[in-house]
This record gives structure tokens, C-alpha cells and sequence, in this order.
């Protein structure tokens, strides 16, 4: 039988991320999801940074669980958390979604985690509606929501939940009359239930949190037996020389402490190309 076979696991949201979350969850734990809306999560950090985040994606994950257990009296939760932000190596915007599952009683966490390019998040100053809806149709407008502010993305007058280009012409014309330069910014909204594009990349890491409950320790069968260290230094197949291809990953349950150690898959020896003294 399933660890958390019809056991109850709190999700605290306001932004729909159940869609994608509870089918995958309910049917590879066989646990039941249940939805937690008393606390407004946006308390935590907004995209449209009317409240700043003041916590790391992983603390504000946690909060978010703690919250959850506490309005619901369950002891196992699972949160979700994005963040968008330059590539550290690439001029290209990245998402990185974090999926973290909390056992109480087991003192158990575990996270999934999606990171890609596959994002929309862009913002534009636009100074007539033909421009404003050229980039919202670029962006994937009206399934994905845009949100406009007088001016710059400072400014305090912000009209969200745009969908339709009537909504689209009446914000933009309010936002121009607000405005002090005859501008608009427009910018995509990364909420959740807003963002198909996003939503897809919650489902994506919802499916590498999954992947990594299912796989149990061998000793104990507590869930989550993953690798926790990595022994770097496989030798290369012509000098011999450590090479940066790791020779082992070392498993370890988190409940017994049990270690197995899984070598290499390809061999004792590591292809020339990945060594630094033959292929500098």
C-alpha cells in the first residue's frame, strides 16, 4: 500500500495551482488534495511587487505550508513558488518553479523543481492602444491576462485581470489619462491561474516532486531516497587523469540513514572529451 494513500495534503493557493497540481499528486500518492484559500498568499510577495518578497523562493515556499497546516489541522503540505529573472549566462528570461511536499509527522521535505526559458514574462511602454494590443497578442493575450500602470512599473495605479480587448482599450484609455508622460507600461501577468505558460512549468516541476517520492528507500520503504552527494573524479579512459564525470552518486533515506552507492552507468573509465589533460 502507498505511503500516503487517501491521507489528506494541504495545498495553500489562491491562483488555482490546484488545476495542475492535485490529478498528478492524487494519482501517483494516491493522497487527497485538499485546497486551503483562508490566507491570502499574496501577504508573502506579488509579481506586480506592490508587496515585496521578502523571503527566498524556498523560506516563502515553507511559510506558505506552515500556513496551510495551520488553517487546515493537516500534517502534510505541499506549496508552490516561481520566480523569473535574466539568465545568469544568457540575455534570455528564466522561470524557475519550486514544488515543496512537507510530512510532519515524518519530519520529511522534498521539493520538485522545474527551470527553463519557456516563459513569457515581458514588459513594454506602449503610447497608443494599437501598440498595447500588438504586445498583448505577442505574449499569447487574451488566455494569457497583461496588466498596465501608468508610466513605469513603479506606479502605484495598477488595473489587473485583463482578458478581453474591450477590458484591454477601457485600461489602457483609464491608465493614458492617469498618466504623466503619455505613456503606459504593459506587462504580463505571472500569476498562476493568469499564465498558461507558467502554469504548465508548476505541472512540469509538480511531476519532478512526484518522481522523487515515488523512488523508496530499499531498507525502509520511506519515500524521497534520492542522492545526496555526488564523488566527481571518474578516470579518463587514455591518461588516467580525474576527470569532472562523477563515479558515484551516494543515495540516503532521510528516516534510517541507509546509503547506497550507484556508480557510474557507462563504464569505469570517462571519454577523453571530458578530460582536462587530454582535451584542454
Amino acid at each position: 500500500m502507498r505511503l500516503y494513500e487517501n491521507r489528506k495534503v494541504v495545498l495553500l493557493t489562491k491562483h488555482k495551482k490546484e488545476e495542475v497540481i492535485k490529478p498528478i499528486v492524487e494519482e501517483a500518492l494516491g493522497c487527497i488534495l485538499q485546497v486551503e484559500n483562508r490566507f491570502d498568499t499574496d501577504k508573502l510577495g506579488t509579481f506586480t511587487r506592490e508587496i515585496k518578497r521578502p523571503k527566498s523562493q524556498l523560506d516563502t515556499a515553507r511559510l506558505k505550508i506552515k500556513k496551510g497546516l495551520k488553517y487546515s489541522k493537516v500534517d502534510i503540505g505541499i506549496s508552490s513558488e516561481g520566480s523569473f529573472g535574466s539568465h545568469p549566462f544568457a540575455p534570455i528570461q528564466w522561470n524557475t518553479e519550486l514544488i515543496l511536499f512537507y510530512d510532519k509527522s515524518l519530519n520529511f521535505e522534498i521539493f520538485g523543481l522545474y527551470e527553463g526559458p519557456e516563459t513569457n514574462c515581458d514588459e513594454c511602454i506602449v503610447r497608443s492602444y494599437e501598440e498595447a494590443v500588438e504586445f498583448s497578442n505577442r505574449i499569447g493575450f487574451p488566455s494569457h491576462y497583461v496588466i498596465l500602470r501608468p508610466d513605469h512599473n513603479k506606479s502605484k495605479f495598477i488595473i489587473k485581470n485583463i482578458n478581453d480587448y474591450d477590458t484591454l482599450k477601457e485600461a489602457f484609455e483609464l491608465c493614458l489619462k492617469k498618466s504623466k508622460t503619455q505613456s503606459v507600461l504593459i506587462e504580463t501577468d505571472m500569476r498562476a491561474f493568469a499564465n498558461p505558460t507558467r502554469m504548465n512549468n508548476i505541472k512540469k516541476a509538480t511531476e519532478n516532486l512526484v518522481e522523487k517520492l515515488l523512488i523508496t528507500c530499499p531498507e525502509c520503504g520511506a519515500p524521497g531516497f534520492q542522492v545526496q552527494e555526488i564523488i566527481r573524479g571518474l578516470p579518463c579512459e587514455m591518461c588516467g587523469f580525474p576527470s569532472e564525470i562523477a563515479k558515484e552518486y551516494i543515495h540516503v533515506c532521510h528516516r534510517c540513514k541507509h546509503k547506497m552507492v550507484e556508480k557510474y552507468p557507462c563504464g569505469e573509465h570517462s571519454p577523453a572529451q571530458y578530460c582536462e589533460r587530454c582535451n584542454p
